[in-house]
This record gives C-alpha cells, structure tokens and sequence, in this order.
C-alpha cells in the first residue's frame, strides 16, 4: 500500500504490517473492511476523557492474505491492531456490559458520518464514539499468529457463521 491512495487514505505496509490513518467516513469504510471479524476483550479498549481519546487493541483477521473463498485445510493469519480515535468528546454504548472484563467481542463494521463512528458489534452491542472530526490511527504490532478458522457470512439471511 502506498504512503496515501486515491481516497487519501494514508497508510503503509511494509513486511505486511498495516499502518493507517482516517479522517473522513470514506476512510472509515477502509479500515472497517480490515478490522471486519477482529476478535476485542472488553479489557482492551478504555475511553481517556482527559484526552479525548478511545483507543482499542483488536486482534485482526489478515483479510488481505486470505483468498476470496475458504480453502479446506489453509491455515490463516489474525495480528494485533492498535486503533485510536482522537477528538472524540463522548462515548455511548449500547447492549454493552463493560463490568465484563473478560468478555470478548467481534467487530462487524465501523459505520461513520463526520460526527460520529459507531464500532458495531455481533450480539447486537454497539459502541458510539461522538467526535469533534474524524482522526483514527490503526497500526498493527507484533508477529501474526496462525488460525484454521477463517471467518464466514451468510449474506442472504445476514447472520455470521
């Protein structure tokens, strides 16, 4: 990937390490597709008021290296993902019980207008960041680990299998 395509997403990949930055919902759809199916511990993301910053650590199916359909007996790759939103003035959380601090949660999408990004989660919960403007970072870090697991959906009912 290039230092910024034509939708002036900025980011990089080098060694297959992904490195973006968003400023417009257009960008958010980007990174949605790449975050899309990461595995989040409730333990991993925190909202810093004083900073005006959420950030989450989210261990990320490597999309990019997976081929369009399943193939029986690959074996895949999932990274951790570091992501921070900046400028973001509140958060609301919907369906979300953040005592659970074992609990995990798949990402489904990122779905964005300029004032908000919603993390929209399986089960229903749903994270809403309010945002002065859109400023996220997603940088992944450490070595990826193999899976067997690749992630599917049933398109035609809407439900993951």
């Amino acid at each position: 990937m290039s230092d910024t395509d034509s939708d002036g997403v900025s980011g990089a990949a080098s060694g297959g390490e992904v490195k973006l930055a968003a400023t417009d919902p257009e960008d958010i759809a980007v990174l949605s597709a790449l975050l899309q199916d990461a595995v989040i511990p409730i333990s991993e993301m925190i909202y810093l008021a004083a900073e005006s910053r959420f950030a989450m650590v989210a261990n990320r199916f490597r999309w990019e290296d997976a081929p369009a359909e399943k193939v029986k007996g690959r074996i895949y790759e999932r990274v951790r993902c570091g992501v921070t939103f900046d400028r973001v003035t509140a958060v609301r959380r919907r369906n979300f019980d953040q005592a659970q601090r074992g609990q995990m949660f798949d990402l489904l999408a990122l779905e964005a207008t300029n004032e908000y990004v919603d993390l929209v989660f399986a089960g229903g919960a749903v994270i809403r960041l309010e945002l002065e403007r859109i400023l996220c970072h997603a940088e992944d870090f450490g070595e990826p680990w193999p899976t067997q697991w690749r992630p599917e959906h049933d398109l035609d009912s809407g439900s993951e299998t």
